[in-house]
Protein backbone atom coordinates (compact mmCIF):
# COMPACT_ATOMS: atom_id res chain seq x y z
CA UNK A 1 0.00 0.00 0.00
CA UNK A 2 0.84 3.87 -0.67
CA UNK A 3 1.21 6.25 2.22
CA UNK A 4 -1.70 7.53 3.62
CA UNK A 5 -3.36 10.19 1.83
CA UNK A 6 -5.77 13.19 3.02
CA UNK A 7 -8.55 14.44 0.76
CA UNK A 8 -10.24 17.73 1.99
CA UNK A 9 -14.03 18.62 0.80
CA UNK A 10 -13.86 14.75 0.43
CA UNK A 11 -17.50 15.03 0.32
CA UNK A 12 -18.07 17.41 -2.66
CA UNK A 13 -18.08 16.78 -6.36
CA UNK A 14 -14.22 16.55 -7.21
CA UNK A 15 -12.99 15.39 -3.95
CA UNK A 16 -15.68 12.31 -3.70
CA UNK A 17 -13.63 11.22 -6.91
CA UNK A 18 -10.48 11.97 -6.17
CA UNK A 19 -11.30 9.63 -3.55
CA UNK A 20 -12.21 6.50 -5.12
CA UNK A 21 -9.50 7.16 -7.82
CA UNK A 22 -7.23 6.81 -4.83
CA UNK A 23 -8.40 3.85 -3.32
CA UNK A 24 -8.70 2.41 -6.78
CA UNK A 25 -4.90 2.48 -7.30
CA UNK A 26 -3.76 1.12 -4.13
CA UNK A 27 -3.60 4.56 -1.45
CA UNK A 28 -4.50 4.61 2.10
CA UNK A 29 -7.19 7.80 2.28
CA UNK A 30 -8.25 10.08 5.51
CA UNK A 31 -11.70 11.34 3.68
CA UNK A 32 -11.37 14.96 5.68
CA UNK A 33 -15.54 16.35 5.86
CA UNK A 34 -17.06 18.78 7.95
CA UNK A 35 -19.77 15.79 8.18
CA UNK A 36 -18.09 12.51 8.59
CA UNK A 37 -21.88 10.85 7.93
CA UNK A 38 -21.06 11.60 4.20
CA UNK A 39 -18.93 8.79 4.02
CA UNK A 40 -19.28 5.15 3.94
CA UNK A 41 -15.71 3.99 5.54
CA UNK A 42 -14.25 0.77 4.23
CA UNK A 43 -10.92 -0.80 3.57
CA UNK A 44 -8.32 1.51 3.32
CA UNK A 45 -10.64 4.60 3.73
CA UNK A 46 -11.15 6.24 7.14
CA UNK A 47 -13.92 9.20 7.52
CA UNK A 48 -12.30 12.21 9.75
CA UNK A 49 -14.00 15.32 10.69
CA UNK A 50 -12.21 18.56 8.93
CA UNK A 51 -13.64 21.78 9.27
CA UNK A 52 -11.12 25.12 8.37
CA UNK A 53 -12.91 27.16 10.48
CA UNK A 54 -12.21 24.57 13.03
CA UNK A 55 -8.33 24.32 13.87
CA UNK A 56 -9.26 21.87 16.64
CA UNK A 57 -9.64 19.36 13.79
CA UNK A 58 -6.66 19.98 12.02
CA UNK A 59 -4.83 17.65 13.85
CA UNK A 60 -6.48 14.28 13.72
CA UNK A 61 -6.93 14.55 10.00
CA UNK A 62 -2.96 15.38 9.58
CA UNK A 63 -2.24 12.51 12.01
CA UNK A 64 0.07 9.81 10.05
CA UNK A 65 -0.71 11.52 6.23
CA UNK A 66 2.30 11.85 3.72
CA UNK A 67 0.57 14.09 1.52
CA UNK A 68 -2.42 16.37 1.06
CA UNK A 69 -5.04 16.83 -1.58
CA UNK A 70 -6.05 20.73 -0.86
CA UNK A 71 -9.19 22.05 -2.14
CA UNK A 72 -10.58 25.33 -1.04
CA UNK A 73 -14.56 25.63 -0.06
CA UNK A 74 -16.48 26.46 -3.31
CA UNK A 75 -16.63 30.34 -4.45
CA UNK A 76 -14.88 31.56 -1.21
CA UNK A 77 -13.21 35.06 -1.31
CA UNK A 78 -12.18 33.83 2.35
CA UNK A 79 -10.30 30.90 1.45
CA UNK A 80 -6.79 32.44 1.91
CA UNK A 81 -7.84 33.20 5.16
CA UNK A 82 -8.95 29.40 6.07
CA UNK A 83 -6.70 27.33 3.97
CA UNK A 84 -2.95 29.06 5.15
CA UNK A 85 -3.54 28.16 8.51
CA UNK A 86 -4.05 24.61 7.69
CA UNK A 87 -1.37 24.68 5.35
CA UNK A 88 1.54 25.66 7.92
CA UNK A 89 -0.28 23.19 10.54
CA UNK A 90 0.63 20.72 7.69
CA UNK A 91 4.23 22.00 7.24
CA UNK A 92 4.51 21.77 11.12
CA UNK A 93 3.91 18.01 11.13
CA UNK A 94 6.19 17.30 8.02
CA UNK A 95 3.48 16.81 5.32
CA UNK A 96 5.44 15.47 2.20
CA UNK A 97 3.57 16.44 -0.87
CA UNK A 98 0.75 19.25 -1.14
CA UNK A 99 -1.81 18.84 -4.08
CA UNK A 100 -4.08 22.20 -4.43
CA UNK A 101 -6.87 22.02 -6.93
CA UNK A 102 -7.05 25.80 -7.67
CA UNK A 103 -9.07 27.36 -10.77
CA UNK A 104 -8.36 28.23 -14.40
CA UNK A 105 -7.06 31.84 -14.61
CA UNK A 106 -6.39 32.91 -11.55
CA UNK A 107 -2.93 32.79 -11.91
CA UNK A 108 -3.48 36.11 -14.04
CA UNK A 109 -5.14 37.98 -11.10
CA UNK A 110 -2.54 38.62 -8.21
CA UNK A 111 -5.47 39.55 -5.63
CA UNK A 112 -7.93 36.33 -6.57
CA UNK A 113 -8.26 34.32 -3.17
CA UNK A 114 -6.77 31.20 -4.59
CA UNK A 115 -4.03 32.79 -6.32
CA UNK A 116 -3.12 34.17 -2.57
CA UNK A 117 -3.23 30.66 -1.40
CA UNK A 118 -0.88 29.83 -4.69
CA UNK A 119 1.57 32.01 -3.49
CA UNK A 120 1.54 30.90 0.03
CA UNK A 121 1.92 27.37 -0.94
CA UNK A 122 4.66 28.69 -3.09
CA UNK A 123 6.43 29.97 -0.22
CA UNK A 124 5.72 27.83 2.46
CA UNK A 125 8.59 25.54 2.13
CA UNK A 126 6.40 22.01 1.44
CA UNK A 127 6.66 20.31 -2.58
CA UNK A 128 3.76 20.98 -3.90
CA UNK A 129 1.86 20.73 -7.53
CA UNK A 130 -0.77 23.03 -8.21
CA UNK A 131 -3.54 22.17 -10.55
CA UNK A 132 -6.04 25.04 -12.40
CA UNK A 133 -9.24 23.32 -13.72
CA UNK A 134 -11.40 24.74 -15.38
CA UNK A 135 -15.59 25.04 -14.56
CA UNK A 136 -16.44 21.13 -14.18
CA UNK A 137 -18.84 19.20 -16.41
CA UNK A 138 -20.43 17.99 -12.95
CA UNK A 139 -21.58 21.41 -12.39
CA UNK A 140 -24.61 20.37 -15.28
CA UNK A 141 -24.72 16.76 -13.55
CA UNK A 142 -24.71 16.75 -9.75
CA UNK A 143 -24.46 20.82 -9.68
CA UNK A 144 -25.72 23.80 -8.78
CA UNK A 145 -27.23 23.90 -12.49
CA UNK A 146 -28.35 20.20 -12.40
CA UNK A 147 -31.73 21.22 -10.61
CA UNK A 148 -32.92 23.71 -13.48
CA UNK A 149 -32.33 20.95 -15.87
CA UNK A 150 -34.21 18.76 -14.43
CA UNK A 151 -36.83 20.53 -12.85
CA UNK A 152 -37.37 23.84 -15.38
CA UNK A 153 -35.78 22.08 -18.75
CA UNK A 154 -33.22 24.68 -18.76
CA UNK A 155 -30.05 26.57 -17.85
CA UNK A 156 -30.52 30.51 -16.32
CA UNK A 157 -26.79 32.13 -16.41
CA UNK A 158 -24.86 35.34 -17.49
CA UNK A 159 -22.60 32.77 -19.51
CA UNK A 160 -23.39 35.18 -22.61
CA UNK A 161 -22.31 33.38 -25.96
CA UNK A 162 -19.02 32.61 -24.02
CA UNK A 163 -17.25 28.87 -24.52
CA UNK A 164 -15.75 26.63 -21.69
CA UNK A 165 -13.74 24.16 -21.81
CA UNK A 166 -15.38 21.61 -19.11
CA UNK A 167 -13.62 19.30 -17.45
CA UNK A 168 -15.09 16.38 -15.70
CA UNK A 169 -13.99 15.76 -12.51
CA UNK A 170 -12.49 12.28 -13.45
CA UNK A 171 -10.38 13.80 -15.69
CA UNK A 172 -8.73 16.01 -12.32
CA UNK A 173 -8.59 12.94 -10.29
CA UNK A 174 -6.81 10.64 -12.57
CA UNK A 175 -4.49 13.90 -12.77
CA UNK A 176 -4.35 14.08 -8.77
CA UNK A 177 -3.01 10.50 -8.81
CA UNK A 178 -0.73 10.73 -11.73
CA UNK A 179 1.10 13.61 -10.30
CA UNK A 180 1.66 11.62 -7.02
CA UNK A 181 2.91 8.81 -8.47
CA UNK A 182 5.75 11.14 -10.60
CA UNK A 183 6.00 14.13 -8.05
CA UNK A 184 5.89 16.39 -10.21
CA UNK A 185 7.17 19.14 -8.18
CA UNK A 186 7.10 23.03 -8.14
CA UNK A 187 4.63 22.42 -10.84
CA UNK A 188 1.47 24.37 -11.92
CA UNK A 189 -1.01 22.67 -14.75
CA UNK A 190 -4.17 24.21 -16.27
CA UNK A 191 -6.55 21.25 -16.89
CA UNK A 192 -9.01 21.47 -19.30
CA UNK A 193 -11.67 19.13 -21.62
CA UNK A 194 -10.98 18.50 -25.51
CA UNK A 195 -13.18 20.84 -26.74
CA UNK A 196 -15.11 24.37 -26.43
CA UNK A 197 -18.79 24.52 -26.10
CA UNK A 198 -20.93 27.76 -25.22
CA UNK A 199 -24.61 26.89 -23.48
CA UNK A 200 -26.32 26.85 -26.10
CA UNK A 201 -24.42 23.82 -27.71
CA UNK A 202 -24.47 22.19 -23.75
CA UNK A 203 -28.39 22.48 -24.13
CA UNK A 204 -28.53 20.60 -27.56
CA UNK A 205 -26.31 18.16 -26.88
CA UNK A 206 -28.33 17.16 -23.33
CA UNK A 207 -31.45 17.59 -25.41
CA UNK A 208 -30.56 15.01 -27.69
CA UNK A 209 -29.61 12.71 -24.78
CA UNK A 210 -32.66 12.97 -22.35
CA UNK A 211 -35.33 12.95 -25.66
CA UNK A 212 -36.60 16.09 -24.25
CA UNK A 213 -35.69 19.98 -25.20
CA UNK A 214 -33.65 21.65 -22.88
CA UNK A 215 -32.67 25.42 -23.44
CA UNK A 216 -29.79 28.04 -22.18
CA UNK A 217 -31.07 31.40 -21.38
CA UNK A 218 -28.84 33.90 -21.51
CA UNK A 219 -29.67 36.41 -18.28
CA UNK A 220 -28.18 39.42 -17.42
CA UNK A 221 -25.61 39.47 -14.47
CA UNK A 222 -28.01 41.23 -12.39
CA UNK A 223 -30.79 38.61 -12.64
CA UNK A 224 -28.50 35.84 -12.25
CA UNK A 225 -27.08 37.22 -9.11
CA UNK A 226 -30.68 38.16 -8.05
CA UNK A 227 -32.27 34.72 -8.50
CA UNK A 228 -28.69 33.61 -6.47
CA UNK A 229 -29.53 35.55 -3.67
CA UNK A 230 -32.91 34.47 -3.57
CA UNK A 231 -32.11 30.91 -3.11
CA UNK A 232 -30.43 31.87 -0.14
CA UNK A 233 -26.61 31.89 -1.80
CA UNK A 234 -24.62 34.68 0.67
CA UNK A 235 -23.50 37.49 -0.91
CA UNK A 236 -19.32 36.65 -0.90
CA UNK A 237 -20.39 33.93 -3.02
CA UNK A 238 -22.80 35.58 -5.41
CA UNK A 239 -20.07 38.56 -5.50
CA UNK A 240 -17.26 35.31 -6.68
CA UNK A 241 -20.21 33.79 -9.19
CA UNK A 242 -20.52 37.29 -10.95
CA UNK A 243 -16.61 37.03 -10.94
CA UNK A 244 -16.83 33.88 -12.44
CA UNK A 245 -19.31 34.22 -15.00
CA UNK A 246 -17.56 37.25 -16.31
CA UNK A 247 -14.78 35.01 -16.73
CA UNK A 248 -17.13 33.52 -19.38
CA UNK A 249 -18.48 35.98 -21.18
CA UNK A 250 -14.96 37.75 -22.13
CA UNK A 251 -14.06 34.68 -23.47
CA UNK A 252 -11.24 33.61 -21.23
CA UNK A 253 -12.70 29.78 -19.79
CA UNK A 254 -12.62 29.06 -23.96
CA UNK A 255 -8.56 28.33 -23.23
CA UNK A 256 -7.85 24.99 -24.07
CA UNK A 257 -4.41 22.71 -23.12
CA UNK A 258 -2.91 19.24 -23.50
CA UNK A 259 -2.09 18.99 -19.86
CA UNK A 260 -4.74 16.68 -18.63
CA UNK A 261 -3.33 13.90 -21.86
CA UNK A 262 0.41 14.90 -21.02
CA UNK A 263 0.15 13.87 -17.25
CA UNK A 264 -1.50 11.08 -17.47
CA UNK A 265 -1.51 9.76 -21.00
CA UNK A 266 -5.31 9.64 -21.47
CA UNK A 267 -7.40 12.42 -23.54
CA UNK A 268 -9.94 13.53 -21.22
CA UNK A 269 -13.40 13.14 -21.80
CA UNK A 270 -15.54 14.96 -24.07
CA UNK A 271 -18.95 16.56 -22.80
CA UNK A 272 -21.06 14.46 -25.46
CA UNK A 273 -19.68 11.05 -23.65
CA UNK A 274 -20.04 12.48 -20.11
CA UNK A 275 -23.58 13.40 -20.59
CA UNK A 276 -24.63 9.77 -21.89
CA UNK A 277 -22.68 8.47 -18.81
CA UNK A 278 -24.83 10.72 -16.56
CA UNK A 279 -28.30 11.20 -18.53
CA UNK A 280 -30.07 9.85 -16.23
CA UNK A 281 -29.26 12.54 -13.65
CA UNK A 282 -32.10 14.51 -15.70
CA UNK A 283 -34.70 12.27 -15.76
Amino acid sequence: MFNQFLVTGASGNLGREVVKVLLSTGYVVKAGTRDVRKIQPSENLEAVQFDYADPTTFDAALEGIASLFLVAPPMDPEAPAKLIPFLKKAKKVGIKHVVFNSALGVDHNEQAPLRIVERALMGIGVPYTILRPNFFMENFSTGFIAPMIKHQNGMFLAAGDGKTSFISTKDIARVVVAVLAKEHYGKAYNLTGPEVLDHHQVAKIISEAIGREVVYLALTEGAMLQGAREKGMPESAVQYMAVLYSAVRAGYMALQTGDVEHITGRKPLVFSDFVLNNKNCWL
